[in-house]
């Protein structure tokens, strides 16, 4: 069911009222004026009706009416259409939705979908900067792109606690398949959110650079500020999966070394019993004129001769670090 959240009109940046949806095209005749309307989910019905009133291109119409697209800005005309993922912790989990935005010189309409926070409270604060808000819906477009983006920090701070705690079991030297499969799921989830945060920065430059009739020259500043902080965080993102990976691999390193020496030593302690193992052997091969059998001391010579033998190689293989 679509739920229209508000539609205010407001003219030098002071709220002039609400506005019905019939009466939108003819408030945005007016000077000095824009409308800004919010939704959460899509209609098609109030799609249309709004497509009417502010002259929206089918193809956009066409998007919003679909949710799941991925993070763009497209030009149709005078007006753009815009989609942001959106990102919030329910139950320490994460949940990604979608805000569209159709944004032009008298206009702003936000389409909520999935799970999403409102922006109620958004509104109140561009609303206690009218000389701000007078520049037009650039400025509210950019209070919704800030809320946006603020939103993935604690999400990546989240990201950033889990790792810390996954490093402890990473560098016992043993191999753990849990701590393995949590540190991949950690990257799969740092994937998504970098996804969902990295379009943001060429959204800012197009924005900047190509549409000065939506964003003047005095909110690019504010633009370039959501870029600094998407830019920041992608960083972050980047460092903390290569960390990922690298602990990984530093996992399977441990592992191999501490396998290679219990190997060592295993090869040790066979090399020493293969002393024994051969003298015997000799032994068990019943020839009647070995000549030491007829000797008084011939048995114990052989004892004490394996004896000797062995120790010298343990304490040979002692000193290399096999033992």
């Amino acid at each position: 069911m679509t739920m229209i959240v508000n539609c205010v009109a407001y003219r030098d940046g002071k709220r002039l009222g609400d506005v019905t949806i019939d009466d939108i095209s003819e408030v945005i005749k007016q000077p000095r004026t824009f409308v800004w309307l919010g939704l959460h989910e899509q209609d098609p019905q109030i799609l249309l009706r709004i497509q009417a009133e502010f002259g929206l291109h089918d193809l956009a119409i066409e998007d919003a009416r679909n949710a799941h697209q991925r993070p763009k800005i497209e030009v149709y005309g005078e007006s753009l259409f815009i989609v942001v993922k959106t990102a919030q912790l329910q139950d320490e989990e994460v949940i990604y939705g979608e805000t569209h935005f159709f944004v032009g010189p008298q206009f702003l309409v936000s389409v909520r979908h999935g799970c999403s926070q409102g922006y109620v409270h958004v509104r109140d604060r561009c609303e206690q900067k009218a000389d701000m808000l007078a520049r037009g819906p650039g400025y509210a477009l950019y209070a919704l792109m800030d809320f946006i983006v603020d939103n993935y920090q604690p999400i990546m701070e989240r990201f950033e606690k889990e790792f810390d705690g996954l490093e402890s079991d990473i560098f016992k030297g043993r191999f753990d398949q849990l701590a393995i499969e949590r540190l991949y799921d950690l990257k799969i989830k740092l994937l998504e959110l970098r996804n969902a945060a990295a379009p943001v920065e060429d959204i800012c430059q197009q924005l900047m650079r190509f549409h000065p009739e939506i964003i003047p020259k005095e909110l690019r500043a504010y633009f370039r500020d959501i870029h600094d902080h998407t830019a920041r965080l992608v960083a972050t993102i980047d460092n903390l999966r290569e960390m990922l990976t690298t602990a990984i691999q530093v996992n399977l390193s441990l592992v191999t070394v501490r396998q290679n020496e219990v190997v060592k030593r295993l090869a040790g302690w066979g090399a020493i019993l293969a002393v024994p193992t051969v003298v015997f052997s000799l032994y068990g091969m019943n020839f009647r004129t070995m000549p030491e059998l007829d000797l008084r001391f011939g048995y114990p010579a052989v004892l004490a001769a394996t004896v000797l033998g062995c120790a010298g190689l343990y304490r040979k293989l002692k000193r290399s670090g096999w033992l």
